[in-house]
Protein backbone atom coordinates (compact mmCIF):
# COMPACT_ATOMS: atom_id res chain seq x y z
CA UNK A 1 0.00 0.00 0.00
CA UNK A 2 0.65 3.74 -0.42
CA UNK A 3 1.38 5.06 2.91
CA UNK A 4 2.00 7.66 5.00
CA UNK A 5 3.32 7.81 8.48
CA UNK A 6 2.75 9.98 11.51
CA UNK A 7 4.45 8.71 14.73
CA UNK A 8 7.50 9.98 17.39
CA UNK A 9 8.95 7.27 19.89
CA UNK A 10 10.54 4.27 19.68
CA UNK A 11 6.63 2.70 20.06
CA UNK A 12 6.27 4.08 16.61
CA UNK A 13 9.65 3.49 15.29
CA UNK A 14 8.90 -0.08 15.61
CA UNK A 15 5.79 -0.20 13.29
CA UNK A 16 7.49 2.08 11.10
CA UNK A 17 10.42 -0.42 10.42
CA UNK A 18 7.81 -3.33 10.07
CA UNK A 19 6.19 -1.43 7.61
CA UNK A 20 8.89 -0.89 5.28
CA UNK A 21 10.14 -4.42 5.50
CA UNK A 22 6.60 -5.71 4.65
CA UNK A 23 7.19 -4.06 1.54
CA UNK A 24 4.93 -0.95 1.75
CA UNK A 25 5.46 2.17 -0.28
CA UNK A 26 6.21 4.69 2.42
CA UNK A 27 5.40 8.12 1.07
CA UNK A 28 6.40 10.79 3.80
CA UNK A 29 6.93 10.27 7.16
CA UNK A 30 5.12 12.98 9.84
CA UNK A 31 6.80 13.49 13.96
CA UNK A 32 7.61 16.15 16.23
CA UNK A 33 10.10 18.94 15.62
CA UNK A 34 13.42 18.42 16.80
CA UNK A 35 13.25 19.41 20.64
CA UNK A 36 16.65 20.29 23.03
CA UNK A 37 16.63 17.02 25.45
CA UNK A 38 18.76 15.69 28.55
CA UNK A 39 20.84 17.92 31.14
CA UNK A 40 22.74 19.32 28.00
CA UNK A 41 19.61 20.65 26.38
CA UNK A 42 20.72 18.93 22.71
CA UNK A 43 18.47 19.11 19.68
CA UNK A 44 17.23 15.45 19.55
CA UNK A 45 15.85 13.89 16.18
CA UNK A 46 13.03 11.68 17.29
CA UNK A 47 13.16 7.90 17.11
CA UNK A 48 10.80 8.03 14.19
CA UNK A 49 12.27 10.74 12.64
CA UNK A 50 16.08 8.88 12.75
CA UNK A 51 14.12 5.44 11.30
CA UNK A 52 12.71 7.53 8.38
CA UNK A 53 16.04 9.08 7.09
CA UNK A 54 18.05 5.80 7.51
CA UNK A 55 14.89 4.60 4.97
CA UNK A 56 15.31 7.30 3.03
CA UNK A 57 11.59 8.50 3.38
CA UNK A 58 11.04 12.70 3.16
CA UNK A 59 10.07 13.79 6.60
CA UNK A 60 7.36 16.72 7.48
CA UNK A 61 7.42 18.21 11.25
CA UNK A 62 4.62 20.70 11.36
CA UNK A 63 4.39 22.20 14.72
CA UNK A 64 0.29 21.36 14.56
CA UNK A 65 -1.74 20.83 12.04
CA UNK A 66 -4.79 22.95 13.18
CA UNK A 67 -5.83 25.79 10.95
CA UNK A 68 -3.70 28.74 11.37
CA UNK A 69 -0.97 27.05 13.36
CA UNK A 70 2.21 28.19 11.40
CA UNK A 71 3.33 25.38 9.21
CA UNK A 72 -0.19 23.78 9.35
CA UNK A 73 -1.75 24.32 5.88
CA UNK A 74 1.72 23.78 3.97
CA UNK A 75 1.86 20.45 5.96
CA UNK A 76 -1.74 19.38 4.69
CA UNK A 77 -1.15 20.07 1.22
CA UNK A 78 1.85 18.14 1.12
CA UNK A 79 -0.49 15.18 2.40
CA UNK A 80 -3.22 15.76 -0.42
CA UNK A 81 -0.11 16.05 -3.03
CA UNK A 82 1.18 12.73 -1.77
CA UNK A 83 -2.49 10.81 -2.01
CA UNK A 84 -1.80 7.59 0.28
CA UNK A 85 -3.93 5.02 0.01
CA UNK A 86 -3.77 5.23 3.97
CA UNK A 87 -2.26 7.01 6.99
CA UNK A 88 -1.31 5.20 9.88
CA UNK A 89 -0.63 6.74 13.26
CA UNK A 90 1.22 5.69 16.25
CA UNK A 91 2.07 7.98 19.31
CA UNK A 92 2.28 10.82 17.20
CA UNK A 93 1.37 13.45 19.76
CA UNK A 94 -0.35 15.92 17.21
CA UNK A 95 -4.78 15.99 17.13
CA UNK A 96 -5.01 15.37 13.89
CA UNK A 97 -7.97 17.83 12.32
CA UNK A 98 -11.09 16.33 10.36
CA UNK A 99 -9.60 17.36 6.90
CA UNK A 100 -6.54 15.57 7.42
CA UNK A 101 -8.40 12.03 8.82
CA UNK A 102 -10.90 12.25 5.40
CA UNK A 103 -7.14 12.95 2.75
CA UNK A 104 -5.99 9.25 2.59
CA UNK A 105 -8.49 6.90 0.40
CA UNK A 106 -8.70 4.68 3.59
CA UNK A 107 -8.53 7.33 5.98
CA UNK A 108 -6.29 7.13 8.97
CA UNK A 109 -5.59 3.40 11.03
CA UNK A 110 -4.18 4.47 14.82
CA UNK A 111 -1.68 1.85 16.93
CA UNK A 112 -3.29 2.17 20.43
CA UNK A 113 -1.64 0.39 23.29
CA UNK A 114 -4.45 -0.67 25.17
CA UNK A 115 -7.27 -2.98 25.12
CA UNK A 116 -9.97 -0.14 23.80
CA UNK A 117 -12.43 1.64 25.28
CA UNK A 118 -10.06 0.93 28.48
CA UNK A 119 -7.39 3.73 28.79
CA UNK A 120 -8.46 5.98 25.89
CA UNK A 121 -5.62 8.70 26.08
CA UNK A 122 -2.05 9.85 26.57
CA UNK A 123 -0.31 7.11 28.54
CA UNK A 124 -2.30 3.87 28.56
CA UNK A 125 0.98 1.83 29.42
CA UNK A 126 1.52 3.41 32.51
CA UNK A 127 -1.86 3.75 33.76
CA UNK A 128 -2.49 0.11 32.95
CA UNK A 129 0.71 -0.95 35.33
CA UNK A 130 -0.15 1.48 37.82
CA UNK A 131 -4.05 0.20 38.18
CA UNK A 132 -2.78 -3.32 39.04
CA UNK A 133 -4.44 -4.64 35.54
CA UNK A 134 -3.59 -8.27 34.86
CA UNK A 135 -3.91 -7.46 30.71
CA UNK A 136 -3.55 -5.14 28.39
CA UNK A 137 -2.95 -5.45 24.82
CA UNK A 138 -2.24 -3.24 21.27
CA UNK A 139 -6.06 -1.87 19.39
CA UNK A 140 -6.21 -1.16 15.71
CA UNK A 141 -8.61 1.31 15.39
CA UNK A 142 -9.70 3.60 12.60
CA UNK A 143 -9.48 7.22 13.59
CA UNK A 144 -12.33 10.18 13.90
CA UNK A 145 -12.17 13.13 15.66
CA UNK A 146 -12.91 11.96 19.15
CA UNK A 147 -10.17 10.78 21.60
CA UNK A 148 -9.65 7.23 20.37
CA UNK A 149 -13.28 6.44 19.79
CA UNK A 150 -13.34 5.04 16.67
CA UNK A 151 -14.52 1.59 15.61
CA UNK A 152 -11.79 -1.11 16.06
CA UNK A 153 -10.14 -3.71 13.41
CA UNK A 154 -8.35 -5.75 15.31
CA UNK A 155 -7.19 -6.29 19.10
CA UNK A 156 -4.70 -8.55 20.35
CA UNK A 157 -4.22 -9.12 24.25
CA UNK A 158 -0.95 -9.67 26.31
CA UNK A 159 -0.80 -10.37 29.85
CA UNK A 160 0.92 -8.08 32.44
CA UNK A 161 3.57 -9.51 34.54
CA UNK A 162 3.98 -9.16 38.03
CA UNK A 163 7.90 -8.64 36.61
CA UNK A 164 6.97 -6.29 34.14
CA UNK A 165 7.67 -2.68 34.24
CA UNK A 166 7.12 0.41 31.62
CA UNK A 167 9.61 -0.67 29.67
CA UNK A 168 9.16 -4.18 29.33
CA UNK A 169 5.58 -3.94 28.60
CA UNK A 170 6.38 -1.27 25.98
CA UNK A 171 8.38 -3.01 24.13
CA UNK A 172 6.60 -6.31 23.91
CA UNK A 173 3.34 -3.86 22.71
CA UNK A 174 5.46 -2.29 20.05
CA UNK A 175 6.24 -5.54 18.74
CA UNK A 176 3.05 -6.66 18.95
CA UNK A 177 1.60 -3.81 17.51
CA UNK A 178 4.05 -4.20 14.27
CA UNK A 179 3.48 -7.34 13.72
CA UNK A 180 -0.66 -7.10 14.17
CA UNK A 181 -0.65 -3.82 11.61
CA UNK A 182 1.46 -6.00 9.12
CA UNK A 183 -1.34 -8.75 9.04
CA UNK A 184 -4.47 -6.01 8.89
CA UNK A 185 -2.66 -4.34 5.47
CA UNK A 186 -1.81 -7.89 3.87
CA UNK A 187 -5.21 -7.26 2.95
CA UNK A 188 -6.44 -4.15 3.60
CA UNK A 189 -9.59 -3.68 3.72
CA UNK A 190 -10.44 -6.84 3.67
CA UNK A 191 -13.59 -7.64 1.53
CA UNK A 192 -16.55 -8.23 4.08
CA UNK A 193 -14.50 -6.88 7.24
CA UNK A 194 -15.37 -3.82 8.53
CA UNK A 195 -14.17 -2.32 12.13
CA UNK A 196 -16.26 -2.61 15.05
CA UNK A 197 -17.66 -0.09 17.54
CA UNK A 198 -15.84 0.25 20.66
CA UNK A 199 -18.31 -0.94 23.71
CA UNK A 200 -20.49 1.67 25.15
CA UNK A 201 -18.70 0.62 28.63
CA UNK A 202 -15.71 -0.09 30.30
CA UNK A 203 -14.51 3.64 29.00
CA UNK A 204 -12.07 4.69 31.25
CA UNK A 205 -9.23 7.51 30.05
CA UNK A 206 -4.98 7.18 30.19
CA UNK A 207 -4.71 10.79 31.11
CA UNK A 208 -1.14 12.22 30.71
CA UNK A 209 1.35 11.35 34.01
CA UNK A 210 1.43 14.62 36.28
CA UNK A 211 4.31 15.11 38.65
CA UNK A 212 1.81 14.09 41.38
CA UNK A 213 1.59 10.81 39.61
CA UNK A 214 5.17 9.94 40.26
CA UNK A 215 4.74 10.64 44.23
CA UNK A 216 4.64 7.20 45.93
CA UNK A 217 1.66 6.62 48.31
CA UNK A 218 3.34 4.61 51.11
CA UNK A 219 -0.55 4.48 53.19
CA UNK A 220 -1.55 1.83 50.45
CA UNK A 221 -0.86 -1.42 49.90
CA UNK A 222 2.49 -3.26 49.20
CA UNK A 223 1.09 -4.23 45.62
CA UNK A 224 -0.34 -0.99 44.80
CA UNK A 225 3.04 0.72 45.60
CA UNK A 226 5.12 -1.72 43.58
CA UNK A 227 2.50 -1.32 40.89
CA UNK A 228 3.19 2.25 40.96
CA UNK A 229 7.24 2.25 41.13
CA UNK A 230 6.91 -0.11 38.06
CA UNK A 231 4.23 1.73 35.80
CA UNK A 232 7.36 4.60 36.03
CA UNK A 233 10.59 2.30 35.42
CA UNK A 234 12.42 3.23 34.35
CA UNK A 235 10.98 6.45 33.42
CA UNK A 236 10.73 9.18 34.75
CA UNK A 237 11.19 7.67 37.78
CA UNK A 238 8.57 7.21 40.83
CA UNK A 239 9.43 9.59 43.38
CA UNK A 240 10.16 9.17 47.56
CA UNK A 241 11.13 11.85 49.78
CA UNK A 242 12.56 12.12 53.29
CA UNK A 243 13.33 16.47 53.92
CA UNK A 244 14.52 18.10 50.65
CA UNK A 245 15.99 14.22 49.83
CA UNK A 246 14.57 12.73 46.85
CA UNK A 247 14.58 10.01 45.45
CA UNK A 248 13.80 8.38 42.09
CA UNK A 249 12.46 4.21 43.27
CA UNK A 250 12.84 0.81 40.93
CA UNK A 251 12.94 -2.52 40.70
CA UNK A 252 9.96 -3.13 43.11
CA UNK A 253 9.72 -6.14 45.04
CA UNK A 254 6.26 -7.49 47.20
CA UNK A 255 7.48 -8.90 50.29
CA UNK A 256 5.63 -10.97 52.62
CA UNK A 257 6.58 -9.53 56.41
CA UNK A 258 4.49 -9.12 59.10
CA UNK A 259 4.59 -6.51 60.76
CA UNK A 260 3.45 -4.77 64.36
CA UNK A 261 1.91 -1.40 64.45
CA UNK A 262 3.53 -0.81 60.95
CA UNK A 263 4.72 3.08 60.25
CA UNK A 264 3.39 3.75 56.86
CA UNK A 265 6.97 4.77 54.79
CA UNK A 266 9.18 3.78 57.27
CA UNK A 267 12.33 2.07 55.93
CA UNK A 268 12.70 -1.04 58.05
CA UNK A 269 16.11 -1.89 56.05
CA UNK A 270 18.52 -0.13 54.44
CA UNK A 271 21.49 -1.53 53.34
CA UNK A 272 23.58 -2.85 49.73
CA UNK A 273 20.22 -5.14 49.05
CA UNK A 274 18.18 -1.97 49.10
CA UNK A 275 15.52 -0.19 50.98
CA UNK A 276 12.26 -2.83 52.49
CA UNK A 277 9.71 -0.16 53.66
CA UNK A 278 6.40 -0.46 55.12
CA UNK A 279 3.33 0.12 53.62
CA UNK A 280 -0.51 0.53 54.62
CA UNK A 281 -0.33 -3.07 54.49
CA UNK A 282 2.49 -5.10 53.91
CA UNK A 283 5.78 -4.25 52.52
CA UNK A 284 7.55 -3.46 49.22
CA UNK A 285 11.70 -3.34 48.57
CA UNK A 286 13.26 -0.82 46.47
CA UNK A 287 16.14 -2.61 44.02
CA UNK A 288 17.58 0.56 43.03
CA UNK A 289 17.71 4.29 43.13
CA UNK A 290 18.66 7.36 42.18
CA UNK A 291 18.92 11.35 42.57
CA UNK A 292 16.56 13.09 40.35
CA UNK A 293 19.54 14.37 37.67
CA UNK A 294 21.66 11.33 38.92
CA UNK A 295 22.40 8.18 37.81
CA UNK A 296 20.42 4.83 38.80
CA UNK A 297 22.20 2.57 41.09
CA UNK A 298 22.41 -0.33 42.65
CA UNK A 299 22.18 0.24 47.02
CA UNK A 300 25.56 -0.36 48.25
CA UNK A 301 26.62 2.58 45.66
CA UNK A 302 23.30 4.48 46.41
CA UNK A 303 24.01 5.00 49.82
CA UNK A 304 27.82 5.88 49.64
CA UNK A 305 27.63 9.71 51.31
CA UNK A 306 23.61 9.45 51.40
CA UNK A 307 22.99 9.27 55.12
CA UNK A 308 19.48 7.28 54.91
CA UNK A 309 19.29 4.47 57.48
CA UNK A 310 16.94 2.26 58.68
CA UNK A 311 14.10 3.61 60.90
CA UNK A 312 13.88 6.69 59.04
CA UNK A 313 10.50 7.60 57.06
CA UNK A 314 9.37 8.67 53.65
CA UNK A 315 7.39 11.56 53.93
CA UNK A 316 3.52 11.21 53.37
CA UNK A 317 1.59 12.23 50.15
CA UNK A 318 -0.36 15.18 51.26
CA UNK A 319 -4.05 15.17 49.77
Amino acid sequence: MRLVFAGTPEFARVALAALSQAGHEILAVFTQPDRPKGRGLDVVQSPVKQEALRLGVNVLQPQSLRQGRPGAEEAKAALRTLGPDLMVVAAYGLILPADVLATPRYGCLNIHASLLPRWRGAAPIQRAIAAGDLQTGVALMQMEEGLDTGPVWSMSTTEIQPEDNFQTLHDRLAEIGARELVALLANFPASGKSPQPQAAEGVVYAHKIEKEDLRIDWSKSSREVADQIRAFDPVPGALASIGSLQIKCFDPKVVSTDLKNPVCGQIIQADRDGFLVACGSGTVSIGAAQKPGGKRLGFREFLNGRPVTAGQCFDLVKE
